[in-house]
């Protein structure tokens, strides 16, 4: 056998083990094999440039800075792509991960994500990158009428583009779980318990907003402010600590702020809309119906000439 010793005995034809104690030395690294360094007839497939190639679901606790000036470690998943031209085989991807490790102990920004990937074009030798931060944030939230507080977590992920002309953006990805209450619903369940004196509840259901934004050249949009003006809009955000003068707090409030999903999305889009710290911007927003066994979904964008269109369908993602 190759591998493993026979039954009689045999011992196998191929010697495996390791041995810990071996240290390369700098001619030995140097006589390593890289197969990027291949004959351009190595190149599997179609000679065609590819947008993106890298690495995803790389992880490590990163440094954000909060509103209030404090610093937030969490756990964070990146993403880093480059494009690949034509005439090369591949990328080295370990390159992305060392240059990402070179900023570890930075607090990161949209312009520090900016710094990185500029670092890692150079690396790679590249003409286009991009990379993503996703963690979950965290916002302390009042209750509605008995002064608890309590954590509530938010998905948020920042996103850097360096593009072939050397143009840098960024981009802010929001996810707002809010409850909406059916208005025809609502109308329907009055109707009954003035008609015919017949006690009705009107569904309402737990949704979730997702927000896409791309900040001005020069502006800056922190996340408690992108949550505030999500809460100034749908006013219905679920809640952490509850006791029963919230439970019935949340009831009226729910009553107060009736939407359909149509309405979800324009309200949010008023709010965005007026803020000149972004210049762009798509948001999807999904009602899982309590009513039907299916979704109620809307998706909308500001409307920039040459930006975000409203072609958002992985609405799976957003249920909550």
């Amino acid at each position: 056998m190759y591998l493993h010793s026979s039954a009689d005995g045999t011992l196998p034809r191929v010697a495996r083990g390791y041995d810990p104690s071996f240290r390369p030395s700098a001619k030995y690294r140097a006589s390593l094999p890289d197969i990027m360094d291949a004959a351009h007839d190595a190149i599997q497939g179609a000679h065609v440039p590819i947008q993106q190639v890298g690495v995803s679901n790389f992880r490590l606790p990163l440094r954000f800075r909060t509103k209030k000036g404090g610093v937030l470690t969490l756990e964070t998943n990146v993403t880093g792509t480059v494009s690949l031209e034509a005439e090369l085989k591949g990328i080295n991807m370990s390159r992305i991960v060392r240059s990402f490790y070179d900023h570890k102990g930075e607090v990161f920004t949209g312009e520090s994500i900016g710094r990185i990937l500029k670092k890692y074009l150079r690396r790679v030798v590249s003409k286009e990158a991009r990379l993503k931060l996703g963690f979950s944030y965290p916002i302390l939230q009042s209750s509605l009428r008995s002064g608890l507080k309590g954590y509530q977590f938010y998905g948020v992920a920042f996103e850097g583009v360096l593009t072939r002309s050397g143009e840098y953006r960024r981009f802010v990805h929001f996810d707002f779980v809010y409850s909406s209450a059916c208005p025809c619903s609502a109308e329907l369940a009055e109707h009954a318990r003035d008609t015919r004196g017949v006690y009705a509840v009107p569904h309402s259901q737990r949704s979730k907003a997702r927000l896409t934004l791309e900040e001005a050249e020069g502006r800056k949009i922190w996340i408690e402010d992108i949550h505030a003006l999500c809460v100034r809009a749908l006013g219905t955000e679920t809640q952490v600590m509850v006791k029963r003068e919230d439970e019935q707090a949340f009831a009226e409030l729910n009553g107060a702020h009736l939407k359909f999903v149509e309405d979800a999305a324009r309200l949010l889009y008023r709010v965005f809309d007026a803020d000149r710290r972004i210049r762009d911007f798509q948001i999807a927003c999904s009602h899982l119906e309590s009513l039907h066994s299916h979704d109620a979904v809307s998706v909308i964008c500001k409307g920039v000439k040459g930006g975000f269109k409203a072609d958002f369908m992985d609405f799976a993602a957003l249920n909550c």
